[in-house]
């Protein structure tokens, strides 16, 4: 940590490939993701040791199987540490497949003031050469770092916000991307350099009312994501209004293509679906870019979001006051 006035940093473990470990060195897709201790990581990163941390083993899972029961325990001991005028920052650890989502809902939900970094890895601590270590000591730079404050990712030496985040390779160790943004930060030797200074990142104020219907809620409302493509037709769509009631989405998500184009078809069926109250949102399924806002269209756009993150946002908008 750089400033070691400012407080300690705990470090929150929840699995993932940065604790996977497998039969052999050497081997980064047959391992089995979650099984290494936090406190057992930190022993793996040698300019940790001594420096003012606490640890806490929160879960242990594969993020790939992330859910909404592990997530409010998340803003539970988050909000708890977050909240002890000795702790600096928060740093998580947390597997790359849902790490987007899950830091994209922590800072939606929370919306800290103080830094909680997300930070992960493409290789299992037990491979030749792995990358967890290095990224959790950069994880806790960045969250040691007095012009920091909110959600950010750490990993491969980059710093990312989450509403930018994306997971854009299935397995090199540089497979997050901020799109048109571009990230926030690097780490160097230990210091934070700025690309895009905090500042231009203004956090929002906490919603307390949003936090207290996620804490009281046994599960999110369902928001079923669909795709629009070559051939698509409105079938899924009908086949989930017809469904029982209590599977029945309250919303949809379509990845659309290019700017929010969808398929006739499947148009016509979200049309449907939105006349008996279901709500509709476009994103599109492109890499870059956004679905730009257009007034004319009775299917509303994302706001910049893509798919994941806006079933999110609609799934949260959507909970009952």
């Amino acid at each position: 940590m750089s400033d070691n006035n400012r407080g300690f940093c705990v470090i929150l473990g929840t699995g993932g490939t940065i604790a996977g470990r497998a039969a052999r060195a050497g081997d980064n897709v047959g391992y089995v993701a979650g099984q290494v201790r936090v406190e057992d990581l930190l022993g793996g990163v040698p300019a940790l040791q001594g420096s003012p941390l606490e640890v806490e083993q929160v879960d242990q899972v594969d993020s790939k199987d992330m859910h909404f029961g592990l997530w409010k325990r998340l803003l539970l001991r988050l909000s708890h540490h977050l909240a002890r005028d000795e702790v600096a920052g928060v740093v998580v650890t947390h597997g790359t497949d849902t790490l987007e989502e899950t830091a994209f809902f922590i800072q939606t939900v929370l919306q800290p003031r103080k830094p909680v970094v997300f930070t992960c890895a493409m290789r299992p601590a037990t491979a030749l050469v792995p990358d967890g270590p290095q990224n959790l000591l950069d994880a806790v730079t960045v969250a040691g770092h007095p012009e920091v404050g909110g959600c950010v990712v750490v990993c491969a030496g980059l710093v990312h916000a989450p509403e930018h985040l994306t997971k854009v390779h299935s397995y090199r160790v540089d497979a997050f991307d901020s799109g048109d943004a571009g990230p926030m930060a690097c780490v160097e030797e230990g210091e934070v350099r700025w690309f895009h200074p905090p500042a231009s990142r203004p956090i929002a104020e906490r919603s307390e009312a949003l936090l207290a219907r996620v804490l009281r809620a046994d599960a999110l409302p369902r928001v079923q994501l669909v795709t629009s493509h070559a051939d698509a037709d409105g079938s899924i769509v009908r086949a989930l209004l017809q469904a029982d009631p209590a599977l029945r989405p309250q919303g949809i998500v379509v990845a659309a293509t290019g700017n929010g184009t969808v398929h006739q078809s499947l148009a016509s069926a979200l049309l449907e679906a939105m006349a008996r109250g279901v709500r509709v949102v476009r994103a599109t399924r492109c890499a870059r870019g956004r679905v730009i806002p257009d007034t004319a269209n009775p299917m509303p756009d994302s706001a910049g979001l893509p798919p994941v993150k806006a079933r999110l946002a609609l799934a949260l908008s959507l909970l009952e006051p």
